[in-house]
């Protein structure tokens, strides 16, 4: 039985109340992931979606021989997508139900509750007079208040619309405090409900990023000819948390979590803008501490916690800069380990994909003043094309594949070199740490040797990656000139070479995975084992907790204080003596291959390290991308016609239940569709025929109706239509395929 992991990284766009919709998104690739988990384990769950989901890769595997599991791993949000991945990653780390967030944003993601109590009218009568000009705005917007709704909407709309116009005026009507209580509820909630296993193997990491605006701004230190270093202020802020192998499953504290959720989605002018003090207050009018405070400031805000500015630092709206944040996903990828076939998929979430927040011209007139200034400062940067992003994930698929072409070729010569360098050795199928070491030091120069004049150029490659590296994992500014000058001083880099061990243990994992696939019945699940022990405490000396801060010193001292606390020496003396016992408790026939890519992996690191540009030995495959929006599910609907959140220029969700609940089930149902496409797009073409994927997708439409059929009473003509339509397409698949 061919194994095989479809990975999804997730990158979830903002949309304001289109929230809700990305909620139903998320909740989806929640249900897969718990699924696929249940088929791994073997175990049977008890949730109708699921079990749709668990058909289907029962499918697979007896139609394909492939036994698929489905992880998710990497998300990244801005804004509206920032909560949901935030939401959705705490589920995957902890095996909670995201059931309680679908009763946060039904119940609670409304005008009325949103206000904040200083900015309602303080009587009925209050400004009275602005009633009609809500009205107005609408008529402007082009907005189609009679869309086959019932009345009840109607009016829900128009009394909470002219509450919110008659609130207060030139200020933020939304509060602050108030949505940092709903989302403390959240997880409170989430924390007491079911709780499952965690949906990721134990070895793989969960990374989870964030974007956030800086209002003000920091100063970050540029180096450039003349003079040799400037000061620019930058206002992008990208908070990272992780749950890695070895951990207590946790992202971080819920104090922690629920400060990057309300600051990713501190969308201007709606709410204030987020501070620290804000959410002390919250925490305190809540019962809650937060142990772990100051470490997590001096963590997401270095900068502002050395100049004492973290208290006071003012953070919007994570989409204003960054709405689609593939960049960090994208650096994610070298921290993910690979024990078998991987299909790595980033995927994206855009609730309204060519729609503006603000309309800007219908037509070819030159925009006015106000479209203008919504324009530049809303719509373009947060609509502003993905292309860039696209074509780096293209440029790295491309190296990665040309890459292992590279490697598989050079296999042969390598695995000679090794055999010649030790065939003479009587004890090459008996290593141990001390024999490892020296075998590996020989390799290295043997390497070094055959490499002639390229090595100086691997060599100078070696040394930038080192500077980066150590720019990147310390915690506070470095000098980067200094930093330079220092390592191309030194004539011995091994110490604080830390990457290159990494991409050896990376290197060898991809050849076990390999080696599994070719011999089924060889025992190298102890070896693998191994692996991943001794990568995750390299991985650990590359978070800047781990150097802690280092002040004071120059370059030479600061480079002796990393090397001296990473102790690498110490460190891969361990990882021989664990290697070698792992390799020596193989039969004897099956310990070469896994020895020869241990010791080989200088000979291939020096051919390929320049071509691969940093990506390294982890996650060695090409990245394909897929989204998720409204018009890329029609088995059901028409498209972006069905969302309500998109009117009021993205607030319509906020001030209609029924809103809510219909771009939610929406969402859940054309996550439904595009997760079954995403999924059979990883057999090749026709193992699975049409009849047999559109039944998927029906199963899984039935299951999410049934499911949600009693909580979503607002909606019960769209549950009717939803129903019969499923009908016409259910008796369609038992004979072909949707079209």
């Amino acid at each position: 039985m061919k194994e095989k992991e479809l990975r999804l990284a997730l990158v979830c766009y903002g949309g304001i109340s289109l929230a809700v919709y990305m909620h139903g998104v998320t909740k989806e690739i929640w249900h897969l992931a718990r699924a696929s988990r249940s088929f791994h384990d073997g175990t049977m769950p008890d949730d109708p979606v699921e079990l749709a989901y668990l058909d289907l890769l029962g499918a697979i595997e007896t139609g394909t021989g492939t036994r698929l599991r489905v992880l998710a791993d990497i998300i990244a949000g801005a804004s509206a997508g920032g909560i949901n991945g935030i939401f959705l990653a705490e589920a995957i780390a902890t095996g909670h139900s995201l059931d309680p967030l679908t009763d946060l944003w039904l119940d609670k993601a409304d005008v009325d509750a949103l206000l904040d109590p200083e900015a309602r009218a303080p009587s009925r009568v209050s400004k009275l007079w602005a009633s009609p000009i809500a009205w107005a705005f609408a008529g402007r917007q082009g907005n189609n208040w009679d869309d086959g709704l019932d009345a009840k909407s109607r009016d829900e709309i128009y009394a909470k619309l002219t509450r919110f116009v008659r609130s207060r005026w030139f200020e933020p009507p939304f509060g602050g405090e108030v949505f940092d209580a709903m989302l403390l509820d959240a997880f409170a909630a989430m924390k007491a409900g079911p709780r499952g296993p965690r949906l990721l193997p134990d070895e793989q990491p969960l990374d989870l990023f964030v974007t956030v605006t800086d209002f003000s701004g920091h100063p970050e230190l540029l180096p450039i000819h003349s003079p040799p270093m400037i000061v620019e202020t930058e206002h992008r802020l990208t908070l990272s948390f992780r749950d890695a192998p070895g951990s207590i499953a946790q992202l971080d504290q819920i104090p922690g979590l629920v400060f990057a959720a309300r600051a990713t989605a501190s969308f201007p002018g709606a709410f204030p803008p987020f501070t620290v003090a804000e959410l002390d207050r919250a925490l305190a009018a809540a019962g809650q501490t937060w142990p772990e405070r100051e470490a997590f400031l001096a963590r997401v805000l270095p900068r502002q916690t050395a100049e004492g500015t973290a208290e006071t630092t003012a953070l919007i709206d994570g989409s204003v800069l960054a709405n689609a944040p593939f960049r960090p996903a994208i650096e994610a990828l070298r921290n993910r380990p690979a024990r078998r076939e991987v299909d790595r998929r980033f995927v994206y979430i855009d609730p309204k994909p060519g729609h503006n927040n603000f309309r800007l011209s219908g037509n070819s007139e030159t925009p006015g003043f106000f479209t203008t200034l919504f324009g530049a400062l809303s719509d373009i940067p947060r609509t502003q094309p993905i292309r860039d992003n696209l074509e780096a994930i293209a440029g790295r698929s491309e190296r990665i594949a040309r890459t292992q072409r590279i490697i598989e070729a050079l296999r042969p010569d390598v695995e000679t070199s090794v055999e010649h360098l030790f065939g003479r050795t009587l004890f090459l199928d008996r290593p141990t740490a001390a024999r490892l070491a020296t075998w590996r030091a020989r390799a290295g120069e043997r390497a070094a040797r055959d490499a002639g004049h390229s090595f100086v150029a691997y060599r100078e490659i070696v040394r930038s990656a080192i500077a980066e590296n150590l720019y990147r994992v310390t915690a506070e500014q470095i000098d980067v000139v200094a930093l330079h000058a220092e390592l191309a001083a030194r004539t011995d880099l091994g110490h604080l070479d830390l990457r290159y061990r990494i991409r050896r243990l990376r290197f060898v994992a991809r050849r076990l995975a390999v080696l599994v696939d070719e011999r089924p019945t060889a025992d190298y699940e102890s070896v693998r084992k191994t692996v991943y022990a001794c990568l995750a405490r390299y991985l650990e000396r590359e978070s800047p907790h781990f150097l802690g801060i280092i002040e004071g010193v120059d370059a030479k001292a600061r480079l002796d204080v990393i090397e001296a606390r990473w102790d690498l020496a110490t460190l891969d003396r361990q990882t021989d003596a664990a290697m070698a016992d792992a390799i020596g408790a193989c039969l004897r026939t099956h310990r070469r291959q896994p020895l020869l890519a241990y010791l080989g992996f200088p000979f291939y690191d020096v051919a390929t390290l320049a071509l691969l540009q940093g990506e390294g030995f982890d996650e060695f495959d090409p990245v394909t991308v897929d989204r998720i929006a409204a018009e890329d599910a029609t088995s059901l609907s028409g498209g972006a016609s069905v969302l309500k959140g998109i009117q009021f220029n993205g607030f319509g969700a906020f001030f209609s239940r029924a809103y809510r609940e219909n771009d939610y089930l929406w969402g859940r149902l054309h996550g439904a569709e595009r997760l079954v496409d995403i999924v059979v797009a990883t057999l090749a073409d026709g193992a699975l025929d049409a009849g047999a994927i559109a039944r998927a997708k029906c199963a899984a439409f039935g299951a999410i109706l049934d499911d949600e059929g009693a909580r979503l009473t607002a909606i019960p003509e769209t549950i009717v239509e939803l129903r019969a339509r499923l009908a016409s397409l259910s008796g369609k698949a038992r004979t072909t395929g949707l079209d």
